[in-house]
């Protein structure tokens, strides 16, 4: 991760370092618009140096004053300078702000397109509402120091320094002076740099806790309001919140003190500038115009050294989101490819037709110390229905993952039409399937758009042919506007049945060679259930089938059942077989009250 080198607390050195490397991560980011970067700077250059100029004329102006000469021709220069300078100016900050927009946009870009792609165990691991805020707070916040804190700190530097020029040609005390006071201030701002970056990084992890644990409760609204937790909720989001509050509040301390101690030094230089100067005019060592030319330059030395500051705290700030940017962007994402050919496991040989799809002795584990799979083998042939059952926790959806290529397996192998899943692309595989979740996904839009989600420009007839299959017609029927009607965020306008009927749809949509189902009627009737069943076998008749199903009455005329226990494949047969040679299927069909043929 880019970032400092590690210091200890309170060594200058490992300040300057690490604001140096800051510097250097930010200036990356603005790779691709070093264009606009390099006219931003030279206007604002432009316009700074026109202000150089000012304090130049304003003296002759004093000067000619005193004499009783002619002064409205270095007025007229005067104004000029003013308004050039101040268009140069507004021209030069457009382009800095049209270019951190840029910046942040292709940066949402890459965050967006690495987490659609972020391996499923990542997943796991990460919660959702924390790595959404890194595509929203944290990348606002890095746009303010790309489109400001950069360029400040280069005219800041170079507008300062021919500040100092022009002041030691016109009074080198009066100026050693001033850098007395300016290097007060700048003490006290190196020291504040780590707690600033710090606080910001702290800030910006409660920022996304917030975001986090409060798409968990509205992700489960009801469950919330059943049981009447909406206070408790209310209360540990606010402990998110006052966490983020307390963060900002010492981001803010410490940034109040730094902004203190640079308005010191600007006020501090002003005072001692105009005692001392007008002590030396009173004393005939120095003339008036002399003093006020370095009373403006003395301004155009602190106000650019303020910039500076300021823009070193702001990089500082930018490095503890950009850090959380960094940490996404580095995540492994699910490879486009395919692996090295000495990583791929080797398959049975291929001979004759193959069946759709084939597990042998598949192994897996999402914790290596807790084997879900210990040896999954079984095929589904094209055209036929076969079914997982077996007691919760047997590993048949993990079955269903490795399937789908979210994870792969640790040891044997899965094979789509006699060939190794390890030898497709992930895309290829999932170009074969299509999967009906437990879940029953179902995104804020209109119907069509939730049944069109893998075809967005399928005709309207396979619409209506899918409608029918999933025995969605009286919904249609029933909702304002039928497939144009909006149907909620997560679908709450339809009933658990519903949706799952609508996610059905949407996989028959794709006419995919193999069909997985996962709870298929968990949310259904039973009237609904045997509609389903009857779907189920015309459905086998287009593709492969393979259902995972805990009520047997739903997979009980499949043409195949496979019985799980622990992780292992321990019986496979029609329903009436099983029924006498597996005791465990038996004990599942006896609990159901399952008789032979039927209910």
């Amino acid at each position: 991760m880019t970032g400092a080198p590690p210091r200890a607390a309170g060594d200058a050195n490992g300040v300057d370092r690490s604001t140096r490397a800051a510097v250097a991560t930010m200036y990356r980011l603005t790779a691709g618009h070093r264009g606009a970067v390099a006219v931003a700077t030279v206007l604002t250059l432009v316009g700074s140096g026109l202000g150089l100029a000012q304090p130049l004329v304003a003296r002759q102006v004093v000067d000619a004053t005193g004499r009783g000469q002619v002064i409205w021709p270095s007025l007229v220069l005067l104004g000029a300078l003013f308004l050039v300078e101040a268009a140069a100016g507004a021209g030069g900050r457009f382009l800095l702000e049209r270019m951190g927009e840029g910046v942040v946009r292709q940066v949402r870009h890459d965050l967006v397109g690495r987490l659609l792609r972020l391996e499923m165990s990542i997943h796991d691991r990460h919660r959702d509402g924390d790595l959404v805020s890194r595509v929203t707070a944290d990348t606002t916040l890095l746009r303010e120091v790309v489109s400001q804190a950069l360029v400040d700190l280069v005219t800041g530097s170079l507008v300062a320094a021919g500040a100092i020029v022009l002041m030691a040609w016109l009074d080198l005390l009066l100026l050693l002076l001033v850098a007395a006071t300016v290097a007060a201030a700048a003490v006290i701002v190196a020291s504040l740099l780590a707690g600033i970056r710090s606080a910001s990084e702290h800030m910006q992890n409660s920022v996304g806790a917030v975001a986090a644990d409060l798409e968990r409760a509205l992700g489960c609204l009801p469950m919330v309001r059943v049981h009447r937790a909406e206070e408790r909720e209310a209360a540990g989001i606010g402990a998110r919140v006052d966490a983020a509050y307390g963060a900002g509040v010492r981001t803010a301390k410490l940034a109040s003190v730094m902004s203190s101690a640079v308005e010191l030094a600007v006020q501090g230089s002003f005072l001692v500038v105009l005692v001392v100067g007008g002590l030396r005019v009173s004393g005939h060592s120095g003339s008036l115009g002399d003093l006020v030319a370095f009373l403006l330059y003395a301004s155009y030395l602190v106000l650019p050294l303020s910039s500076v500051f300021h823009a070193v705290g702001l990089v500082q700030r930018g490095m503890g989101a950009y850090q959380r940017i960094d940490e996404v962007l580095r995540l492994p994402v699910e490879p486009t490819g395919l692996p090295a050919p000495g990583r791929r496991p080797a398959g049975p040989p291929v001979a004759g037709e193959q069946p759709a799809l084939a597990l042998h002795d598949v192994r897996f584990a999402y914790d290596p110390r807790r084997p879900v799979l210990r040896g999954v083998t079984f095929t589904v042939p094209h055209r036929r229905f076969v079914a997982l059952v077996g007691p919760s926790g047997a590993g048949k959806s993990t079955v269903f993952a490795l399937v789908a290529r979210f994870y792969e397996p640790n040891a044997g192998a899965v094979l789509f039409d006699g060939r190794p899943a390890a030898e497709l692309t992930r895309a290829a595989c999932r170009g074969r399937i299509a999967v009906v979740d437990q879940n029953s996904h179902v995104v804020h839009g209109t119907l069509r758009d939730n049944i069109a989600y893998a075809v967005p420009d399928a005709p309207e007839a396979e619409i209506r042919r899918v409608v029918e299959l999933a025995r969605l017609e009286e919904v249609v029927d029933r909702l304002p506007g039928g497939l144009s009607a909006v149907v909620g965020e997560r679908g709450s306008t339809l009933s658990g049945g519903e949706r799952q009927r609508v996610a059905l749809a949407r996989a028959l949509l794709v006419r995919p060679s193999l069909l997985l189902l996962d709870e298929p009627t968990s949310h259904l009737d039973s009237i609904n259930e045997s509609a389903l069943t009857t779907v189920m076998k015309d459905v086998a008749q287009e593709c492969a089938l393979l259902v995972v199903a805990h009520r047997l009455s739903t997979v009980q005329h499949a043409d195949r059942i496979v019985v799980m226990r622990e992780g292992r494949t321990v019986a496979a047969g029609r329903h009436e077989e099983l029924l006498t040679r597996s005791a465990l299927y038996g004990e599942l069909a006896a609990s159901q009250m399952l008789r032979p043929g039927g209910r």
